[in-house]
């Protein structure tokens, strides 16, 4: 578990090992010298010229390696910037646990706009249904999309477990029609313009909140959240852990 959740911290450390011996080679080859003195030069507007630009265009050795080079760091800033994310991602989850919505937690009421324009009251089915409420990061994005088809599909079944399923979204209501016309939705979806119901129920972001969380709550009819399943990556396993929760509520055989 520790190994899993400090993946891109592991992956970051490892791969960037190796980074001072490719920086002395390639600093050799750009000032023209075998000699290790030249790692420990002040010297950089030539070896920045070199990565970014052609200032040997005759030389192959040169060239093979500055390719390889960019690649590398490429790579290495890649897996920072994923450290990064999910590392403060997980820190704002952490600052904001006061405020977010837990298992055992009572849902909270609010009010959003669903696909016609209606405004839609939680408080209307609240204790009357069980709930599955799904926040998701934006329309017809493929993720996205696999969740909604996929909650679509196994409608019936929620049906016969006296629940309705809710998709929340920053998108807007004329985008939510649109998803929901195209993809035949039969479900509520609601447009959480503001991120205000995000903010409500604590919902991580990922990539610096350029990207929203991925989060499904499970809610019985005492009002209470009996179950939540936080993945960006595994888009259609939300629908099989509602249904799971739902069982285990006793909602089906």
């Amino acid at each position: 578990m520790i190994f899993l959740e400090n993946i891109w911290l592991i992956l970051f450390v490892v791969w960037g090992l190796p980074l001072g011996y490719y920086r002395s080679r390639f600093r050799k080859i750009v000032y023209q010298t075998d000699k290790w003195t030249i790692n420990i030069k002040p010297v950089f507007i030539k070896e920045i010229k070199g990565l970014v630009g052609n200032i040997y265009p005759d030389n192959n050795r040169y060239r093979k390696f500055r390719n390889f080079y960019r690649v590398y760091l490429l790579i290495y800033l890649i897996l920072f910037l994923f450290y990064i994310s999910f590392n403060s991602s997980s820190s704002i989850f952490t600052m904001n646990s006061m405020n977010r919505i837990e298992v055992g937690s009572l849902l909270p009421s609010f009010t959003l706009r669903d696909q016609n324009g209606h405004e839609f009251d939680i408080n209307s089915v609240l204790r009357k249904k069980n709930l599955v409420i799904y926040f998701y990061p934006k329309d017809d994005r493929p993720g996205c999309t696999k969740e909604a088809c996929s909650f679509r599909d196994q409608y019936e079944i929620f049906r016969e477990a006296d629940a309705i399923i809710i998709g929340i979204s920053s998108d807007d209501v004329e985008s939510h029609k649109r998803f929901a016309e195209k993809y035949r939705l039969t479900y509520t979806l609601l447009s959480d313009e503001g991120n205000k119901a995000r903010k409500l129920f604590g919902v991580p972001s990922n990539l610096f909140g350029l990207i929203g969380g991925r989060v499904t709550y499970v809610v019985n009819k005492q009002g209470i959240v009996v179950h939540i399943f936080n993945s960006q990556i595994q888009a259609e396993k939300h629908i099989e852990e509602s249904i799971k929760a739902l069982k285990y509520l006793g909602g089906i055989i």
